[in-house]
Formats: C-alpha cells, sequence, structure tokens
C-alpha cells in the first residue's frame, strides 16, 4: 500500500495540534503490526503460577482464537485498561494482566496505520466494556469478531457490553475447550510487535483510582460550597482582604479529600515497605 506525502504531513499536522491542545491521542504507532506479517511465535498456552500473582488481586486473560480472516490481518486491534494501550492482540493469542481489584475499563480499538482516535473520536472502537473484577479471582476475556461463543456467561446480565459482541467474558469451562484459549499461543513482546502485557499494572489502576476519586470529590466541593451559599452558611471575602471569607461549616467533601489523601499516603507507605524488603533491606558501603 502507498502512503500520498500529503497525507503524512497532514496527519502529522494534526497530531501536533491536538497533542498542544491536550487531547487524548489513541495510537499504536509501531505496535500493531498483524499476524498476517508476524504470526505470533510463542509457548502453547498455560496458565501461570499462583505464586506468579497476588491473590488480593485480580488476573484477566485476554485471547483470540485462530481464524483465516484475523490470520489475513495487517493491523492488529489494541486493548486498552482504564485508557491506557497495553498489548495489540494478533490471531490465535493470548497473554494476561495482573489488575486491581474494583471498577476496570476495557477498549478495543482498531488502528489505521497506527492511529486510533482522538479524544472522544474513535476511527473503530471494536469494544466498550466496565467490569467489576474481585480479588483472587481469574477472568476470561474471549475476542473474536467471525463468532460468539454459544452461550453467554452465566454471571452477566444479559444486556452487559461483555455478554454479546466481539469481545465476551466467557467461563473457565468454556475457555478450556479445544479451538479456545487452550489451543493460542502466547503473545510474547519483540521488537517487530512489543507490548507491555504478561505484567501487573496494580499500581497504575491504583493510581488511576486514586485520581479519579480525587476528582469526583474536588467536584463534590465546589457543589457543595454553592449549596453552602444558598443556605446562608458561607462568608464572602472582602474587597481589601481576598484570602478570607469561606464555609462557616465543615465541608464533608473536605473530611473525604482527606481520607483519601490519608489512605493514598498509606499505599505509598506499604509501597516502599515492600520494594524495601524484596530489595533486602537496602546495603552499605562499609
Amino acid at each position: 500500500m502507498r502512503i500520498r506525502l500529503p497525507f503524512v504531513k497532514n496527519t502529522a499536522a494534526l497530531l501536533c495540534v491536538v497533542v498542544l491542545s491536550g487531547c487524548t491521542v489513541y495510537q499504536s504507532i509501531g505496535k500493531s503490526v498483524g499476524g498476517f506479517l508476524h504470526p505470533v511465535s510463542g509457548h502453547n498456552f498455560v496458565h501461570i503460577d499462583t505464586d506468579d500473582w497476588d491473590q488480593k488481586n485480580a488476573l484477566l486473560y485476554f485471547y483470540r482464537t485462530d481464524s483465516e480472516w484475523a490470520g489475513d490481518e495487517i493491523e492488529a486491534p489494541s486493548v486498552y485498561i482504564d485508557d491506557t494501550h497495553y498489548f495489540n492482540i494478533r490471531n490465535n493469542s493470548f497473554t494476561w494482566l495482573e489488575v486491581a481489584p474494583g471498577e476496570r475499563h476495557l477498549a478495543i480499538r482498531r488502528p489505521l496505520l497506527g492511529l486510533e482516535g482522538l479524544g472522544s473520536f474513535s476511527l473503530s472502537l471494536i469494544a466498550d466494556a466496565t467490569i467489576k473484577v474481585e480479588a483472587g479471582r481469574i477472568y476470561y476475556l474471549r475476542y473474536n469478531e467471525l463468532t460468539e461463543p454459544e452461550r453467554p456467561h452465566p454471571d452477566l446480565d444479559p444486556e452487559h457490553p461483555l455478554a454479546s459482541g466481539d469481545l465476551q467474558l466467557v467461563t473457565r469451562e468454556y475457555a478450556m475447550q479445544p479451538g479456545e484459549i487452550v489451543s493460542t499461543l502466547f503473545l510474547n513482546s519483540d521488537l517487530l510487535a512489543p507490548n507491555h502485557a504478561a505484567a501487573s499494572i496494580v499500581e497504575k489502576n491504583q493510581d488511576d483510582d486514586y485520581e479519579k476519586r480525587k476528582a469526583v470529590l474536588e467536584e463534590e466541593r465546589e457543589l457543595e460550597i454553592e449549596r453552602l451559599k444558598q443556605q446562608g452558611k458561607y462568608e464572602s471575602s472582602s474587597w481589601y482582604w481576598p484570602f478570607g471569607g469561606g464555609p462557616t461549616v465543615p465541608l464533608e467533601s473536605d473530611r473525604k479529600l482527606k481520607e483519601l489523601e490519608e489512605q493514598y499516603a498509606e499505599l505509598e507507605e506499604e509501597r516502599e515497605r515492600i520494594r524495601e524488603q524484596e530489595s533486602g533491606g537496602g546495603w552499605w558501603i562499609f
């Protein structure tokens, strides 16, 4: 396929404008090569050892069954969790991610020359769903654009996005059938198709959850102040001293924000403690 130079120039200019404006650019340039150009060559499917992931978290397996259509693909779709790109899922492949318990947002986007979307606009949004995962549980996510599972997951509401469509949550029993995840190969990361899967993304999830919760509470604080103003429980600052004024009663949102900050500080302390244990407590020159 030939790409016209004006198209490349216009795309580059558009990217510059979007980046400067702060708009999110969804792209997998250099990572989106499909099965036709780069067939998966990893090991046969096997569950990771229980010692390789923390049972306080959850484990997500992603897999794509083998098909001639997927095997002819030039570019493979990208998989995002909580708006972060982790891998492009090629034909006949599987991989996994260890995630923090709670609500995790899953999205699959199809790229065009590595580009997938700008802000709220997506060139091709194949899947868009939120799943609530629990500590110690394993989840199997099946991606196939040609055929759906014979039956939906019994724990899902029929209206849930993962109960139909190209990306579906399936049971362990279903995934272990011939032709499903047990017949796929590991999606290894290499120079031609690098990825950030087969790893724990728990800390990233926790940081994202903290930022989202903080943003929600800050919005709550603004609304709470507006209500107090209407109730006459807010003193305006003097024209000669702009740093005065404020609510005349404690803010519930401030209490929640303080609690959130304390919880996050404890989480960071726990992370540091674990790192020190893993490093043997450091070392001394003398």
